[in-house]
């Protein structure tokens, strides 16, 4: 907790304390080759290195992720694994070093057409009740530590088709939460079909697409979509709803 002055519009100056996201260099690493360095928050790195690779398409399913490793340095954090299978050519495509303050999707893309290549197709599936995304999303603050201490955490959850929540990440970072929430259900061979996944963040394209190659079927987010997000939803398949509050949310495609 630090110690600080808050200043009232009434003039009154009280001292308060507040505690920081924590926000930290975390070099991922894979089959001893530098790809990424994200600013992350330093917990469930496992998960966040494994739902990266999954959602980066550096790995098709969690069994090409092993031997996954984690390490505090003198200047942030370093995450190792061993891929196999044929994330190994993109890997060796694609390594370079990408710093980024938070994984904007586009960082090192160097055509226009790697952005617009198809998704997977989404499996089939039945629509989720509208009243199962409030009840998850009323239950969210209850799984968000961070956040409740912070009020500066994203979050990503996923619920079944009851809305029960069934897991939950967090991190200074709207991509990273995502990624770790599919590293957890990945690690817990849990099926990311038959619920939905809710996010608080802005519902961008790469959302979408995390959201997808993840193997979801549905995705929740408090905030309304962007055009593109909306595109590459319709495209896949994706069951999408938007601007989830306590007593309405919208279906962009059901």
């Amino acid at each position: 907790m630090t110690e600080l002055m808050q200043y009232g519009r009434d003039g009154a100056i009280t001292p308060v304390s507040r505690q920081f996201v924590p926000e930290v260099p975390v070099a991922l690493e894979f089959n001893g080759l530098a790809y990424a360095v994200m600013m992350a928050t330093p917990a469930d790195l496992d998960d966040f290195a494994r739902g990266f690779a999954l959602t980066e398409g550096l790995a098709a399913t969690p069994a090409d992720i092993t031997d996954i490793a984690v390490a505090e340095v003198d200047k942030g954090w370093i995450v190792r694994a061993t891929l196999s299978g044929l994330g190994i050519d993109k890997l060796t495509d694609r390594v370079r070093a990408r710093v980024a303050e938070s994984s904007c999707g586009l960082c090192g893309i160097e055509n226009l057409e790697a952005v617009a290549r198809p998704l997977p197709a989404v499996a089939a599936h039945e629509a989720i009740n509208a009243a199962a995304i409030f009840s998850a999303l009323g239950q969210l603050r209850d799984h968000q530590p961070l956040t409740r201490a912070t009020n500066a955490a994203h979050a990503a959850a996923y619920a079944d088709s009851g809305g029960r929540i069934v897991c939950v990440r967090e991190d200074v970072g709207r991509h990273n939460a995502m990624d770790k929430l599919v590293g957890a259900m990945a690690a817990k061979a849990l099926p990311m079909q038959g619920g939905f996944i809710l996010s608080t963040a802005r519902c961008s394209y790469e959302i979408v697409e995390k959201a997808v190659r993840a193997g979801a079927t549905t995705l929740a987010t408090i905030s309304l979509p962007t055009s593109m997000a909306v595109e590459r939803a319709r495209a896949a398949g994706l069951s999408l709803w938007c601007l989830a509050r306590e007593d309405s949310v919208i279906c962009v495609n059901g």
